[in-house]
């Protein structure tokens, strides 16, 4: 497995399945989506590194999908694929316009598919994902999954780590409590916001007085991670 998360939106099944096959036997973990509901919930969950997105679905369509996920700063660098059987240009341009990296025209090989697939991954950089990230004596390796703090590790809880790779990936913005609820737990998963509160002090704590301060309460709003006072 090369660690990269495929999501296939498509609710004719035999097509995820061929396209299922195609992709594990190149090293992709799949996750699999027959309409856009099930698609959203997902995206929230799990943060695929690529979307393929079929253009005709029941209810919301693909296209649809596409324009509001461009439009959600969470969302807005995950790639997208559109799979349709359309391919006059006014479709393919109108795909492209909404935010689609690419475009492939039904039906089409398996090779193709995985070549564009990787295509689009390469410009999208997805691979920084896994390039540690540091801030003074603050480091977080996302390889090793390890934390240390002025060349010493932190010990810290998964959920607190995960509240700290988002934050540090997302700096300087204020996101509130239900954002980082569906960012870090997941949207499939009920939690209370006030859970936020406590994992926030934890992550605090772990980080020590040197580094807590880069966590920021922003008054009726939230929180932010933030190098600057």
């Amino acid at each position: 497995m090369n660690g990269k998360c495929i999501l296939i939106v498509d609710d004719e099944a035999p097509i995820r399945e061929m396209i299922v096959v195609a992709l594990e036997m190149a090293g992709y973990e799949c996750l699999e989506a027959e309409n856009v509901q099930q698609a959203h919930a997902l995206i929230i969950d799990r943060q695929p590194d690529l979307i393929l997105l079929d253009w005709m679905l029941p209810g919301t369509s693909g296209i649809e999908l596409a324009r509001r996920l461009k439009r959600d700063e969470m969302t807005a660098n995950t790639p997208i694929i559109m799979l349709t059987a359309k391919d006059a240009e006014d479709n393919k341009i109108q795909g492209l316009e909404v935010g689609a990296d690419d475009y492939i025209t039904k039906p089409f090989s398996p090779r193709e598919l995985v070549a564009r697939l990787k295509a689009v991954l390469r410009r999208a950089g997805t691979s920084d994902n896994e390039t540690p990230i540091e801030i003074g004596g603050l480091l977080l390796d996302p390889i090793s999954h390890r934390v240390t703090i002025d060349g010493t590790p932190a010990d810290m809880g998964p959920t607190e780590y995960r509240l700290l790779q988002f934050f540090m990936t997302h700096q300087e913005r204020a996101y509130t409590r239900g954002q980082l609820l569906d960012q870090v737990w997941g949207g499939n998963v009920y939690v209370e916001e006030r859970t936020v509160d406590v994992h926030i002090r934890r992550l605090r704590k772990a980080l020590g007085e040197t580094y807590e301060n880069l966590v920021q309460t922003v008054r009726g709003t939230g929180y932010r991670f933030s190098t600057k006072s």
